[in-house]
């Protein structure tokens, strides 16, 4: 078995192709000398291991000692984890979507010795077919224009690079800010609000949190609750669809239908960690338990499968896995299918049947599309019916149901544990994607009162303290994996964290976590802020093989480092009365208006950020000490609520001179005859302070 240059990476994605024919190299200096001094185009392959597609591509083309051939001849092979370097992926994915019009992963690109694509696609079949020209045909045609007008292609390779300057430039001349803004994003989610089945617009659907963010915050903004219902569909529809797993819990990357049935099933714990926050937002808005049951069952399978030993959560599980019925194939949710004769095996009758008609499973499968035979005579669950409806099929009461399917459901689950390989875990630690997870641990452990979600929280938010957080050199690092930190961290990482941060803060009330949201903030700023036009840049620039600097402004399946940065700049601003934080995120939004006014819905957690900065700010303020019951009590009140421009504190007689020196009104907010006292401040301004939970309510309220 041949070994190339990736078998000493730390990449779970590079480490699948160590063993290719292919003379790969990593991103880096390295590889770009050889092609400068070979004079050769590089080819980069970008990807993430948890890809479907880009194993098809490995197993199709990277394999195939003659196309490996063709490639080392004519090439410089690099191939680049999208998940390590989010920088150098959003340049190339830019660039393949500007001229192909679409983009995903795996993506193709050519690129000079000097890094400048000049060719680019997604995945290619290793032949010609289905009407595209197959990889191999592209790498002897693109050899063979390099050779004959090497000229033209360097041009083009320039052109295009000053052309994504234009393209990625963030500020539009004259733009301004406008609550309209926040109207117009609304109006565009009611138009494609698909009210059969939720979500919006059509297949595939995909999770995007940052939709539901926008959805709660503009219904307290325009006090319309029509966004709200939308939002809570979507959730509930998501849930009973297979794209949740109906065993063990955790959400699905999207799905390929309308009715959230066929998923693809790689989990994601970007999506985890921002669902679990809908699902809990969702919960204080309606106090239904059916938000807040699908938020526990959400972040117990994240800590049952995807925490790391000292605590930080790892990045993804795959698509694919080992079939039981075939273990010499690995097949798209093969892991999670279900033949109805191994369901009857396991529960017996009446049991399967009941299970069968809760989760819609059908003898001969439940799949009637299945273009690439992944699903045939297997059944996705789902929720094809309710409890109630079940008990009514089998003339049976409700509870009895409900433990039947409890206990099926563990019985399943635990057989698919003991007896099928798990898909492969991705087992990198990333400091945004762990961010993420950390808010959800912290605000379940807040709304829901369960100490072993603050607990989870504070133990992340430790563990990347401990290891990403290089003081020597005064940055956060963004990867871990095996006892290895590495990466200058971007953006994302410090924008995330920080909210992380600020919202472990609000579980804990430590000030401890304020200092470090305000050090890394600061660093934020003095890495990425555009000094002279506002706005972050995703890199800090210090890198010369990356090819521009972007300033990222998408609100998809990740938010944007830009839209979470201003959210939590307002909200230091609040927690600590520096109004410089405030100024900063003012000039960000400003240097985002023209996107804003033309492609709100491509910017909707933005949108809410610009919303929090309309709204007037919010100081909770609870003097007493934590062990104290009617403090608990009054916390409890409060996060029973769904205030996103509100900032809770708690003076205690330990932390009140630490707090007060960020803002010295707190110095003379104590408790009022021994008892823990409530105060609510609006714009700086406090009404009387209150020490009864009724009372405090009618504040709140």
């Amino acid at each position: 078995m041949s070994t190339n240059r990736l078998a000493a990476e730390k990449s779970p994605y590079l480490l699948q192709h160590a063993h290719n024919p292919v003379d790969w190299y990593p991103w880096g200096e390295e590889a770009f000398s050889k092609a400068r001094a070979e004079n050769k185009p590089i080819f980069l392959s970008i990807g993430y291991s948890t890809c479907h597609w880009c194993h098809v591509m490995e197993r199709e083309s990277f394999e195939s000692e003659s196309i490996a051939e063709v490639l080392n001849a004519n090439f410089v092979p690099v191939k680049l984890d999208r998940e390590e370097r989010p920088d150098i992926d959003r340049i190339y994915m830019t660039f393949v979507q500007a001229t192909t019009g679409g983009g995903g992963w795996p993506m193709s690109v050519w690129l000079t010795p000097e890094l400048k694509p000049f060719y680019g696609g997604t995945y290619f079949p290793p032949e010609n077919r289905w009407g595209r020209p197959g990889f191999r045909t592209i790498l002897e045609h693109l050899a063979n224009a390099w050779r004959d007008d090497r000229a033209k292609i360097l041009e083009s390779g320039d052109d295009v690079t000053k052309q994504l300057a234009q393209i990625t430039a963030s500020k539009t001349p004259g733009a301004q800010l406008e609550p309209r803004i926040a109207d117009t994003c609304y109006n565009t989610f009611r138009r494609t609000f698909d009210a059969r089945y939720g979500g919006f617009g059509q297949a595939p659907k995909f999770p995007r949190p940052v939709q539901f963010d926008f959805l709660f915050r503009y219904a307290l903004h325009a006090r319309n609750d029509e966004g709200i219902q939308m939002a809570l569909a979507t959730l509930a529809e998501m849930y009973r669809g297979g794209m949740y797993d109906q065993l063990g819990g955790g959400f699905h990357r999207y799905s390929v239908d309308a009715q959230w049935f066929v998923p693809h099933f790689e989990k994601m714990l970007y999506d985890q960690g921002q669902l679990g926050v809908s699902f809990i937002e969702a919960f204080q808005i309606t106090q239904e338990p059916f938000f807040s049951q699908v938020a526990r069952e959400t972040l117990d399978y994240v800590l049952r499968d995807m925490r790391e030993e000292r605590g930080g959560f790892y990045s993804a599980e795959d698509a694919d896995s080992i079939d039981p019925l075939n273990p010499k194939h690995k097949g798209e949710g093969a892991f999670y299918i279900w033949p109805a004769t191994e369901i009857d095996e396991i529960l017996g009758k009446p049991l399967a049947d009941w299970f069968a008609y809760r989760y819609g499973v059908e003898p001969a499968g439940n799949v009637d599309e299945d273009p690439h035979n992944e699903f045939s005579g297997r059944n996705i669950l789902y929720q094809s019916h309710s409890e109630e409806e079940t008990a009514k099929e089998f003339g049976v009461s409700e509870s009895d149901v409900r433990l039947a399917m409890s206990m099926a459901s563990a019985k399943l689950l635990e057989r698919r544990s003991s007896t099928r390989v798990r898909p492969h875990l991705d087992d990198k630690v990333l400091t945004a994607w762990n961010g993420l997870m950390i808010s959800a641990f912290a605000k379940a452990g807040q709304a829901l009162q369960e100490a072993q979600y603050r607990d989870a929280a504070v133990g992340a938010a430790t563990f990347l303290l401990e290891t990403m957080d290089d003081r020597a050199r005064g940055i956060l690092l963004r990867r871990y994996r095996q006892g290895e930190a590495a990466i200058d961290g971007f953006l994302d990482d410090y924008a995330f964290f920080i909210q992380a941060l600020l919202d472990v803060y609000e579980a804990t009330f430590d000030p401890a976590w304020i200092n470090h949201a305000v050090r890394l903030t600061r660093r934020m700023i003095d890495l990425f802020e555009d000094k002279e036009n506002g706005g972050f840049y995703s890199t800090a620039g210090n890198d010369p093989s990356v090819l521009l600097r972007l300033k990222d402004d998408y609100d998809g399946a990740e938010p944007s480092g830009n839209s979470v940065a201003v959210m939590s700049l307002l909200r230091l601003a609040t927690l600590t009365g520096d109004d410089s934080f405030r100024i900063t995120a003012q000039r960000t939004l400003e240097s985002f208006a023209g996107k804003l006014s033309s492609q709100a819905i491509a910017t909707p957690l933005m949108v809410a950020a610009y919303l929090q900065s309309l709204a007037k700010p919010v100081q909770i303020v609870l003097a007493g000490e934590l062990s104290d019951a009617g403090l608990q009590a009054l916390l409890a009140e409060r996060y029973k609520r769904f205030l996103p421009n509100a900032i809770t504190l708690v003076v205690t007689n330990a932390n009140r001179a630490e707090l007060a020196a960020w803002n010295p009104i707190l110095a003379t907010m104590k408790p009022l005859d021994g008892k823990a006292t409530a105060y609510v401040c609006e714009n700086f301004a406090c009404q009387l302070p209150v020490t009864e939970v009724e009372a405090f309510r009618k504040l709140l309220e």
